[in-house]
C-alpha cells in the first residue's frame, strides 16, 4: 500500500467520519475529515489529497456535486464514491462519470483498503507519469534519448566522452536495444554533426549489390551499370557512416572496407583513379563477433579497427527503471499521432508491463503502446487489454482440461483476467441464447437492461 497517500474524507455523519479515519489511519494513510461538504473545494485545496472518499447522499452537496467540483479542480484526483442505498445504480452512474470506485454499505476492512490502495496506486502513476513526461522533454539530445538507470546512464557517459574525438565505435546489444538511435547521437554531439549521417543496413543489401552501394562505380563497369554511381562512402564525407548488423558483411568486402578506412580513400568499381574519403564509422551488431573472428568469419584486424570504442547496451530487462518512462513517452506519441488523450494504465497492467521480459526490447515496448492506444475505446487500460504474453505468467486449465494460455502469479491480475474471460464467454452465451434481444437477455440473467448494456460495454470485446 502506499503509506504516503494523503486522504480527504467527506461524510455528514461523524461516526463514519471517525471510523474511516481510525480505519485508514492504522495502515499508515494521512487522513483529513470533513463534515461539512460545502467546504470540499476550500479544503482540497489546502489538503492537496491524493484520494477523495465522499459518500453519495450528503445535505448541502451530494456526492455527485462533489465529484463534479474534483474533476474541474483536479481531473487525475481519484474519487472513490461511498453509498448505503440498495440499489448501486447512482454509484454506477457516477463511475460513468468519473468516479474512480465505489463502496456498498456495509463494507469491511479489506474493501476499504483494497479501494483506497488501487486509488493511491493510479494516482501515484498519473503524477510519475506527468514528472517523467517533463523529463523527457527536458532531456538533452532529444526525446528519443530516454532513460536514468544506471544500466544505461553508463551508456550516456561513454557518448558524451567519445562522441567528441573521432575514434570508430561499435555499438553491441540485443536486437530492439536502440543501437541506431545510439549511433545518431554519437554524430549529432560530434564535431561532424554538421556533416551527414549515413545508415546501412549490411543484413537487408544484397550481397552483389553491396559492393557497389558502398564504393561507388564507373559507368559500364558491370551490366546494368548504365550511369556512373558515387558510393554510399563518398556520400558521407565529412560525416558519419553507421554501418548496421556488420557482422553480416562478407570477408572479401571487409578487406576492401578495411582498406578503404586505413588510406581514407576508396577506388570506384571500373575506375582507376582512387577518391579521398573521410569518414567517422559506427558499426552495430547483435551478433558474437568476437566469436565470427574466431571462426574464421570475419577479420581480426577490421574487428580491432572498429572496436576502437565499444558501447554495449543493455536490455530492456536490465533496466526496468527505464519503463515507466519510456512507456509514458510511447504512450504519449501514439495518443498525438491518433489525435485522443493518453489512456490510463490500471495498477494491474502496471505490474504486468514491469513483469514481462520484454525480448524484443524498446521496439517491442513501442510496438504495445501504440497496440494500447490503437485498441483504446474506454480511455483505461486494463491487465485484459494486454496481449497475453504480457499478461500472463504461467499456464491457466480450465475445468474441461482445455488451456487458455498463461495464468498470473498476482491473485489481483489472475482475478481480474478469469473474470474479464468469463464474463466475455458469459455474455457471447446469453445473448446468443436469445438472438441478440437485449431485453430479454437481461430478464434471463435477472438484471436491468442498463446493466446489462453497462456489462457489455465494459466486458465483451467489439461491442454488443
Amino acid at each position: 500500500m502506499n503509506k504516503k497517500a494523503k486522504i480527504l474524507i467527506i461524510d455528514d455523519e461523524a461516526e463514519i467520519l471517525d471510523n474511516l479515519d481510525r480505519l485508514l489511519s492504522s495502515e499508515g494513510y494521512r487522513c483529513t475529515t470533513l463534515q461539512e461538504p460545502v467546504r470540499f473545494r476550500e479544503v482540497r485545496a489546502d489538503v492537496r489529497p491524493d484520494v477523495l472518499i465522499t459518500d453519495l447522499r450528503m445535505p448541502g452537496a451530494d456526492g455527485m456535486t462533489i465529484l463534479a467540483a474534483a474533476r474541474a479542480d483536479d481531473p487525475a484526483l481519484p474519487v472513490i464514491l461511498i453509498t448505503g442505498f440498495a440499489t448501486i445504480s447512482s454509484a454506477v452512474e457516477a463511475v460513468q462519470e468519473g468516479g474512480f470506485d465505489y463502496l456498498s454499505k456495509p463494507f469491511t476492512a479489506e474493501q476499504l483498503f483494497v479501494a483506497v490502495d488501487r486509488a493511491a496506486r493510479h494516482r501515484s502513476l498519473l503524477v510519475e507519469n506527468q514528472t517523467l513526461r517533463e523529463r523527457v522533454e527536458r532531456q538533452p539530445g532529444g526525446a528519443d534519448i530516454i532513460g536514468s538507470s544506471p544500466a544505461f546512464a553508463r551508456v550516456l557517459d561513454q557518448v558524451r566522452r567519445v562522441a567528441p574525438t573521432d575514434a570508430n565505435v561499435l555499438v553491441t546489444g540485443e536486437s530492439g536495444t536502440g543501437k541506431e538511435v545510439v549511433a545518431r547521437l554519437v554524430h549529432e554531439r560530434s564535431r561532424r554533426s554538421g556533416g551527414p549521417f549515413m545508415p546501412i543496413d549490411c543484413a537487408s543489401m544484397p550481397e552483389g549489390l553491396m559492393e557497389s552501394e558502398l564504393f561507388g562505380h564507373q559507368k559500364g563497369a558491370f551490366t546494368g551499370a548504365v550511369a556512373r554511381r558515387t558510393g554510399l562512402l563518398k556520400e558521407a564525407h565529412g560525416g558519419t557512416v553507421f554501418l548496421d548488423e556488420i557482422g553480416d558483411m562478407t570477408v572479401a568486402l571487409q578487406v576492401k572496407l578495411l582498406r578503404t578506412l586505413e588510406q581514407r580513400r576508396v577506388r570506384p568499381l571500373g575506375g582507376s583513379d582512387f577518391v579521398d574519403v573521410d569518414v567517422r564509422v559506427v558499426a552495430a551488431t547483435n551478433a558474437d563477433l568476437e566469436g565470427a573472428v574466431a571462426a574464421g568469419r570475419f577479420r581480426e584486424d577490421l574487428y580491432y579497427r572498429l572496436n576502437v570504442v565499444h558501447l554495449r547496451l543493455p536490455s530492456l530487462r536490465e533496466r526496468t527503471d527505464d519503463l515507466p518512462l519510456l512507456a509514458g513517452h510511447f504512450l504519449k506519441e501514439a495518443a498525438r499521432a491518433a489525435g485522443r488523450d493518453s489512456p490510463v494504465i490500471s495498477p494491474e497492467a502496471w505490474d504486468a508491463l514491469q513483469r514481462f521480459a520484454w525480448p524484443g526490447n524498446i521496439r517491442q515496448l513501442r510496438n504495445v503502446m501504440h497496440r494500447m492506444v490503437a485498441l483504446d475505446d474506454d480511455g483505461r487500460v486494463t491487465a485484459a487489454d494486454l496481449p497475453q504474453e504480457i499478461a500472463y505468467g504461467t499456464t491457466l486449465v480450465r475445468a474441461n482440461g482445455e488451456t487458455s494460455g498463461p495464468m498470473p502469479l498476482d491473485y489481483q491480475l489472475a482475478k481480474e483476467l478469469a473474470n474479464q474471460e468469463f464474463m466475455e464467454r458469459y455474455l457471447d452465451l446469453l445473448l446468443d441464447s436469445h438472438e441478440g434481444n437485449v431485453s430479454q437477455a437481461a430478464r434471463s440473467a435477472g438484471v436491468s437492461r442498463r446493466t446489462l448494456h453497462r456489462w457489455l460495454a465494459e466486458f465483451r470485446r467489439g461491442g454488443q
